[in-house]
């Protein structure tokens, strides 16, 4: 599949029915809490653009660019950031030529690269006030705002009618992304006047145009840029083309329209944003449900994202699959609109937990180069396509790199994350209050209560330390309300005013001071962090070790090659150099304690690499020989906890899993007794376009027919009338008196079908095949699981071994084993 390919024939996912509970979330990312309730009356109060009515009030408000400065590791992240591939894109990016650019001049051509880089280098000089970045932003915008013409249209002429005879209007909106934040750092009405002659341009479209492109699945983002230009301008017709762009673009109200991982991570807000006009609760609530449909389906591992690699595939849902740095970045960014939106602090403790356990490991250390998907689980990030169905692409899309063309949107839309996300640190609430809904060292100016501008110092090294202390400078005393997001991991919070408790309530997951300040007026903001282990039922009972908001992966010792590239622009593969396949040892009664957590001593300005990590842990573990990578070194699906190792135990360290590039952060757990799984390794004779490995993945799964194209599968594709074979092994002995097998069979579609005869073979003492005795009929019926019984035998592996039909290939969608008793 070529990359940014939409999922052919999309599956839709009924949201008509309120999944029960939120049971199937990560428990990291808390359940939802109820709103805050502001102190104060709001937009009257509001010292920053608010929604005008008939637009919902929303708590908090984004503040201008250039408010927040940042300090400690943030700091570091942007700097290197500023030094790195984002800030240099220019000398290597060919997409980002002013001479060749359609952006600069129309008659080129031009698409997303430039306004997915502009987007986030834009925000990138504000946040850090970089000289060099604010001219070359400048300059960008002065270059896009000088291709206007007459009817508000502007870039690239090609675009004008390059979707279906009509406008692509998908790469425009990180441009609107991008002239916002122009405008409210500098007060360009330049930037007011191109918004607003595009957008009429928009409006003036045939409704069907919306149902197209990549736009039809990203319109939240059209209807965001609608409201802010609303807000600002009151002109009605803005709110006509919110309401066309809702009822004509891909339906996010009653379920999935499309499962392309961006479009998800951008798309699945759009109900709760079409919300604040319609005035429905309803809307919210569907907001709400397509996240826990996504994460119920694909985010059963820790991180805060989802097995994305491109499309979600049904039945790929292993933390090998990953995430791809776009959707983490986007996720991101989704989070932080709703938490303004909706008052709801889970948006921002799931924010949190992409950025301080995903994103750092998107980017080698030093910023120079980003691959194309992060892994909860990967030991291995080579340049090598990986064409055995394990990932949704074929190309390769691990190896750090600047991958200009070979990532092509990633490299140039990921710097958006780190400069978003400082900015989210301090919002202003809607009465006249500020909210600090991200912690990290910081400082804040901003205007509170009858106007006065103060300034909040934050000075911090959560997440790695528990203590946030804020202290206040205002010329004069001022009364207004402070509003502090508390965790949801978070159970036993605690704040001093001047070195005393402090008078303060609590409203949907925010503590609240609402008080008169003083200058010098110093907050002590206490999150004390504990240990806790999660269990991810719906992937095997795997499971993650969190302390606080960071998730821990183990650390594994990382051999970086470099294998092409400059000096400035190196591109590595990380290859594994310690033992990676271990089970966690847990204690029965309080798993938590199976694990110490300790400081390092380090003092490095980048937290996220093994050297520079402040906290580590200790734990006991287990070596699993069975868990192996696949033949092009792909970490194979996790099996059912707990396992059965024969290893002895070992002391092993597991570090902050932003801090590893190679990670295990799903690990299965080690048991003994009946209870205890042995593990299986599945090998086959060919394995072309689809990996043995989905034996594995559909151990539990019913197909609905032999031509199932919903789930995994594994076929000998494009092996014709051969002789082929799949087998299991196990590192322990196991007795075995009969299978089950289901047969791929796609007639009707393609050409696989089931073999003419098949046998099963067993490997004895001696480590020779020989057939199973007694067995009864080996049956190729479809649509069925084809049972075969056979005398017992005790092995360590066993083969099935099929002659394919002449002129046609094979495959099995399942194989059972049983009864398996040691």
């Amino acid at each position: 599949m070529e990359r940014r390919q939409f999922l052919a024939g999309t599956l839709a996912v009924s949201g008509g029915i309120a999944l029960s509970g939120m049971a199937g979330l990560p428990a990291q990312a808390a359940a939802p809490r109820p709103p805050v309730e502001l102190v104060g009356p709001t937009r009257k109060a509001a010292h920053y653009p608010v929604n005008r009515a008939p637009l919902q009030s929303t708590p908090f408000l984004r503040l201008p660019p250039g408010s927040i400065s940042t300090g400690g590791w943030l700091r570091e992240q942007l700097k290197l950031q500023l030094g790195g591939l984002n800030g240099r894109l220019p000398e290597i990016s060919d997409f980002l030529d002013p001479a060749t650019s359609g952006w600069s001049l129309p008659s080129k051509g031009g698409w997303e690269e430039l306004p997915y880089w502009l987007r986030g280098f834009g925000d990138l000089a504000y946040v850090t006030g970089d000289a060099n970045a604010l001219e070359q932003t400048r300059a960008w915008i002065d270059r896009i705002l000088g291709t206007r013409q007459s009817d508000g249209f502007f870039g690239p002429t090609s675009l004008r009618t390059a979707l279906n005879g009509g406008p692509d209007f998908w790469p425009y909106v990180p441009v609107q992304d991008a002239l916002r934040s122009w405008h409210e750092y500098s007060g360009d009405e330049r930037a007011l006047s191109a918004l607003t002659g595009w957008l009429k341009y928009l409006n003036g479209q045939k409704p069907e145009q919306f149902g197209h492109g990549w736009g039809t699945f990203r319109c939240a983002d059209v209807i965001e840029s609608a409201y802010w230009l609303y807000n600002r301008t009151g002109d009605d017709w803005l709110l006509d083309l919110v309401r066309k762009v809702h009822t004509h673009s891909a339906d996010y109200t009653t379920g999935i329209p499309n499962w392309h991982n961006v479009n998800l991570a951008q798309g699945f807000r759009e109900p709760a944003q079409y919300g604040l006009l319609d005035g429905a609760s309803s809307l919210r609530s569907a907001t709400y449900r397509n996240y826990e449909t996504v994460m119920r389906r694909y985010g059963q591992f820790p991180g805060g994202g989802f097995a994305g690699d491109e499309n979600c595939r049904s039945g790929y849902a292993d933390p090998l699959q990953g995430f791809e740095s776009c959707g983490i970045v986007e996720y991101m960014y989704s989070h932080e609109l709703l938490t303004r939106m909706t008052g709801d602090p889970v948006w921002a403790d799931r924010c949190e937990e992409l950025a301080l356990n995903m994103l750092p490991a998107a980017l080698d250390p030093q910023h120079q180069g980003i691959h194309y998907v992060t892994s909860a689980n990967g030991v291995q990030l080579d340049n090598g396509a990986k064409n055995h169905g394990q990932f949704d692409n074929d190309f390769a899309m691990q190896a750090y790199m600047p991958g200009i063309h070979n990532y092509r949107c990633c490299p140039h839309n990921y710097g958006m994350g780190w400069p978003y996300y400082a900015e989210e640190l301090w919002l202003a609430s809607a009465d006249g209050g500020l909210c600090a809904s991200l912690y990290a060292q910081s400082s804040v100016r901003a205007k509170v209560g009858d106007g006065t501008t103060v300034t909040f110092t934050e000075d911090t090294a959560y997440p790695f330390e528990e203590t946030i202390t804020f202290t206040l400078s205002t010329p004069r005393t001022v009364n207004f309300p402070l509003y502090l997001r508390l965790p949801g991991w978070c159970s036993a919070p605690s704040v001093r005013l001047n070195g005393r408790p402090a008078p303060r309530r609590t409203s949907g997951g925010y503590l609240v001071l609402n008080r008169e300040w003083q200058d010098g007026d110093t907050l002590e903001l206490r999150l004390p962090m504990r240990t806790s282990v999660r269990t991810w039922k719906d992937n095997n009972d795997a499971v993650s070790v969190d302390h606080g908001p960071l998730t821990y992966s183990l650390q594994i010792d990382e051999d970086w090659k470099r294998f092409a590239g400059t000096e400035d622009w190196p591109e590595y593969e990380v290859h594994p150099a310690s033992p990676w396949n271990y089970a966690l040892e847990l204690d029965k009664n309080s798993p938590e304690k199976s694990f110490t957590v300790e400081r390092t001593g380090a003092d490095e300005a980048n937290p996220f690499t093994h050297s520079g990590t402040p906290v580590r842990m200790r734990a006991r573990a287990r070596r699993v020989p069975a868990w192996r990578t696949d033949d092009q070194d792909v970490i194979t699906p996790l099996q059912q906890s707990p396992v059965h190792t024969r290893e002895p135990v070992e002391q092993v360290t597991l570090i902050p899993s932003a801090a590893a590039r190679l990670r295990v952060t799903a690990f299965p757990s080690a048991g003994t007794g009946p209870r205890a799984h042995e593990w299986i390794s599945c090998t086959a004779s060919f394995s072309g376009v689809d990996t043995p490995q989905a034996l594995i993945m559909n151990a539990g799964t019913e197909p609905a027919s032999s031509s199932d194209h919903s789930i995994a599968r594994f076929t000998w594709w494009d092996r014709r009338g051969t002789t082929e074979w799949v087998q299991y092994e196990t590192t322990g002995a196991t007795r075995l008196d009969e299978v089950s097998v289901y047969w791929f069979d796609d007639t009707g579609v393609g050409a696989c079908r089931v073999p003419d005869t098949w046998e099963l073979l067993y490997r004895d003492g001696a480590g020779d095949w020989k057939p199973v005795e007694s067995p009864t009929e080996y049956g190729t019926a479809t649509d069925q699981f084809n049972r075969v019984a056979f005398n017992r035998v005790t092995t360590t592996a066993l083969r099935l071994r099929v002659h394919l039909r002449a002129d046609y290939s094979g495959g099995v969608l399942a194989w059972r084993t049983g009864p398996a008793k040691r």
